[in-house]
Formats: structure tokens, sequence, C-alpha cells
């Protein structure tokens, strides 16, 4: 791609604590030069000592512009979580922007990244089918198509971008679950049992508050609208928050292969000439990504144990954290 181009599409900056990360990105956001930059970072953690001091020297690099640029700050006295940090910061930058994209602090971008995501905003930019475009690629280098991108039901959110008509409509309570996972429409979303268990199990989690994250109900949002995300034929993103600092993504896996989460050039784009999702390759990324073959014989097998642990282990942190009384009732 020519990497001249002139960017005009604004980027959300979401970081925390990590001065190492939050540098990187911020050096390739550097060289796209978008012409309005949003930053926001949650508060430090009133138990964690010297996180203060690493939050506020994130927030001197996040905003260290050097480059004609309207910057634009959300920076959280307190500390609100994943969930409330993030949403909030998304909502903030959707009242602002019709359309943009989103990068975390540890989401390190190829540069035809920024270049794709503004070309594709523009094309389906109306179409509301399409609700979401993602920079990660999990095909292992298997292609899927001639175009330069495919359609997905998985809206992977390390580094990515949406229109405020799609973000407008989320739901991170997720108050239509316990009805949609009931219906008919679910199992055609889903029509793989093994798929539709997982989620479920995933989803129920995110619908009783258990876990403190963004994500799943962005996705499950997605899903209930039917909605699908643009997915790059090669990967856009490079994970590099792997590790003790990360909140989710503890355990590195580029400690086993270094190629992990390789990024490349994604060349002249080429449009699809249809707007459908890519079964085989979302079949791909379940089996593999998501560890889908863990739930199909012979691997289910090997696998139950475990997940009866983390299923029991789930529903004594429910017991314990219910007050007396209401167990009583």
């Amino acid at each position: 791609m020519n990497h001249t181009y002139s960017l005009q599409t604004a980027v959300l900056f979401l970081v925390f604590n990590r001065p190492d990360t939050t540098e990187q990105v911020f050096n390739a956001i550097r060289q796209a030069k978008p012409p309005r930059l949003y930053v926001a970072a949650d508060g430090p953690r009133s138990d964690r000592p010297n996180e203060a001091e690493q939050v506020e020297k994130v927030r001197r690099i996040a905003t260290s512009v050097d480059w004609p640029c309207e910057v634009k700050i959300l920076f959280q006295k307190e500390n609100l979580g994943c969930k409330l940090a993030v949403v909030q910061a998304i909502d903030w930058f959707f009242t602002h922007e019709q359309q943009g994209i989103v990068l975390e602090d540890d989401c390190l971008p190829h540069s035809d990244f920024f270049i794709y995501c503004e070309t594709l905003l523009e094309r389906y930019s109306t179409d509301e089918r399409v609700w979401a475009i993602t920079g990660d690629n999990f095909q292992n280098g298997r292609r899927r198509g001639e175009a330069s991108y495919y359609f997905s039901r998985f809206n992977h959110a390390w580094g990515w971008a949406s229109w405020r008509r799609a973000w407008s409509k989320r739901d991170m309570e997720m108050r239509f679950w316990p009805k949609w996972k009931q219906s008919s429409e679910w199992v055609d979303w889903l029509p793989d049992k093994f798929e539709r268990k997982y989620w479920e199990n995933n989803f129920d989690l995110m619908f009783r508050n258990e876990i403190d994250t963004w994500d799943f109900q962005w996705t499950a949002s997605v899903w209930f609208n039917r909605g699908l995300t643009v997915t790059p034929n090669v990967n856009l993103i490079r994970n590099i928050g792997f590790g003790k600092d990360a909140t989710h993504t503890l355990i590195s896996k580029s400690n086993s292969d270094s190629n992990f989460m390789a990024t490349e050039a994604l060349g002249p784009i080429v449009y699809s000439t249809n707007v459908l999702s890519d079964v085989e390759a979302d079949r791909y990324v379940f089996n593999t990504h998501f560890e889908g073959f863990k739930f199909r014989f012979p691997f289910s097998l090997y696998y139950l144990p475990r997940r009866l642990f983390a299923q029991g282990f789930r529903f004594l942190k429910r017991v314990l954290s219910t007050p007396t009384s209401a167990r009583a009732e």
C-alpha cells in the first residue's frame, strides 16, 4: 500500500498502566498521523502500589502528539474496571464521531491496518449487515476467497473499527439474552451444538456480570442483530500484551510460537463481491483460536474433568458471594 496516504479517520486509543506497550502502539499511531486522536484511560487501582505513577506515565506517552492533530482526553480519576471504563470511552468516542478506529495499548497494528479500516469504513458505512471491521486474522496462512478480506461472525477486538450506527445498538447488560438463548433464531445463528454450548457458557457469565469485561457483550449484541465483521486475509494486529501485567491475556502464546500474531502487508485492497459469512473460516477459528476442538470427541473426554472443575468453582464462587439472607429465602 501507499504509505504516504493521508489518514482522515479518527482513532480512539485506550490505555491504562503499561508504558512499554503503550509507547509501541503510540508510535504506530504517530506513523499514521490521524487528524483526531481520542485518548481514554481508566484510573489507578487503590490497592496497587505505584500504579498511579505508571498510569500517569502512560498518559504522558499517549498524548505526546507531534503532528497536526486534535487531541481529546477522557482520564478517569477513579478505577472503573475493564467493562465500565472501556464502554464509557467508546460511547464518548462515537458521540463525537460517526465512524472510527479503536486501538488498545497492547494491540500493535501493521501500517496497512489504518488504510484498510478507513477504506472499508467508507465502503460499508450504510450497509446495516456489517457491524465491525477487525484487524485480526486467525487463519494461520489460509486464504479465504480472492478479496483482501472476508466476512465473519467473529468481531475480534484486538484492533478494530466501527460506526456509531452499530455501536449505538449494543446492550452491555445483554437484556435480550435469556429470551434469545431459548429461541430458534439462536440455533439458526449457531447450528453447531458444541459451539452454541461454548458461547452459552460465556454469555451466561457475562449476563450475570461475573467477569469484568466488555467484548463478549459487544459480540452478543452484534450477533443478536445478525451483524457481520470484515476480516482481513492477512493478520494486521499483533497482541503484545501477553504477560504478568495483562488483565486478561496472562499467558504468552509467543513463548512456544515466535510467529504468533505476526503481521504482514495487505497490499492493494480488492473488494469482496458479496456480504456473507465464511462458514469454513468461522469453523476453523472456533476450533483453533477458541479451542472448540476440546468439546468434540475424543478430545472432550480428556478435557471433561477440567471443565467440570471450572464449572464447580464458578458455582461455589456464586454461592459464597450471595448474602446469607438471600440464600435463606
